[in-house]
C-alpha cells in the first residue's frame, strides 16, 4: 500500500508540474484587456519561423499540436507513468541500500555476546533486504546450517522479486511509446493520401506537410522510449549491485554462524 501511495504521489507531482508549465504559457486576462492583443502565431508560423526567436517550450507545443492530440497525449501519458514507476523504483532501491559490512559486524558481536536472539534483534531493527535475509536465516539456526543456507537462498529470491517489482510495466511503456508513434505515423500517412486524392493532384506541399505531421508522432514515441530506457538500465544496474551485496553478505553470515557453532 505504501508503494501504491508513493506511485500516486510521484505521478501527481509530475502531472501537477506539467499543468503549471502549461498554465504559465497562457497570457493574463488583465493584461489582455489593457493592452492590444498580440499577433497570434499558428503552429505553422512557429515551425517555419516568424523572424523572432521562438521559445523552446512553444516549439514543443507546436509539434504536439501538429502530431495530433490523440496519439501525442497517449505518448506523454506513457512518459509520465513510466517516469513515476522509475522514480518509485529508484527511491525504493535507495532505501534498500544497507551497509553490509557494518551489519555483519553487528551480527557477529551480537552472536558473541547474546547468541542468536540478540542477533535477531539486530536484524529486526535494521531496514533493508539484507537484514530481512539475515533474520529469516537466523530464525532457523536451530535446524542446522544446511537449513539456514536454504532459507537464505529462498529469502534472497523473494527480495530480488521485490526489487524487480514494476520493472515489467516500465518495459511495457518502453515498447508501447514507439508503437503508438508508428501507429500515428501510419494513420497520418493515410490522411495525407486522402488529401492527395481529394485534391486530385500530387502537390509537394500536401505530400511534405502530411508526411511531416505523420512523422512527428514517431519522433515523440522514440524520444519517450529512449528516456525510459535510460532509467530502466540504471535501475537494473542498481539491482545488480544490491544482489551482489546480498550474496556476499549471505556468505559472510553463514561463515559467522559456522564460527559460532565451533565455540
Amino acid at each position: 500500500m505504501k508503494k501504491f501511495f508513493m506511485f500516486l504521489a510521484v505521478a501527481g507531482a509530475l502531472t501537477f508540474s506539467a499543468s503549471i508549465a502549461s498554465a504559465q504559457d497562457q497570457p493574463a486576462e488583465g493584461a489582455a484587456t489593457e493592452q492590444a492583443a498580440p499577433q497570434q502565431m499558428s503552429a505553422e508560423d512557429l515551425l517555419k519561423g516568424t523572424g523572432e526567436d521562438v521559445p523552446f517550450h512553444q516549439q514543443i507545443k507546436s509539434y504536439f499540436i501538429q502530431g495530433g492530440p490523440e496519439f501525442m497525449s497517449a505518448i506523454i501519458l506513457c512518459l509520465i507513468l513510466g517516469l513515476a514507476l522509475a522514480i518509485e523504483r529508484i527511491l525504493y532501491l535507495s532505501f534498500a541500500k544497507t551497509n553490509t559490512k557494518k551489519l555483519i559486524a553487528k551480527v557477529e558481536d551480537a552472536l558473541a555476546e547474546g547468541g542468536v536472539q540478540k542477533a535477531l534483534d539486530v536484524c529486526r531493527d535494521t531496514k533493508g533486504p539484507v537484514a530481512s535475509i539475515f533474520y529469516d536465516g537466523l530464525l532457523h539456526y536451530d535446524e542446522g546450517l544446511d537449513v539456514v543456507e536454504k532459507r537464505i537462498a529462498s529469502a534472497g529470491g523473494v527480495q530480488m522479486s521485490l526489487m524487480e517489482n514494476n520493472l515489467s510495466w516500465i518495459s511495457l511503456f518502453i515498447a508501447i511509446a514507439p508503437s503508438l508513434g508508428f501507429l500515428g505515423t501510419v494513420i497520418g500517412m493515410v490522411k495525407a493520401f486522402d488529401a492527395i486524392e481529394a485534391a486530385g493532384d500530387i502537390s509537394p506541399n500536401i505530400v511534405a506537410g502530411g508526411m511531416k505531421v505523420a512523422l512527428i508522432t514517431t519522433v515523440g514515441g522514440l524520444i519517450v522510449a529512449m528516456i525510459l530506457q535510460v532509467f530502466y538500465n540504471y535501475i537494473l544496474s542498481r539491482i545488480d549491485a544490491l544482489s551482489i551485496d546480498m550474496e556476499e553478505a549471505s556468505i559472510n553470515l553463514v561463515d559467522a554462524l559456522a564460527k559460532n557453532e565451533k565455540k
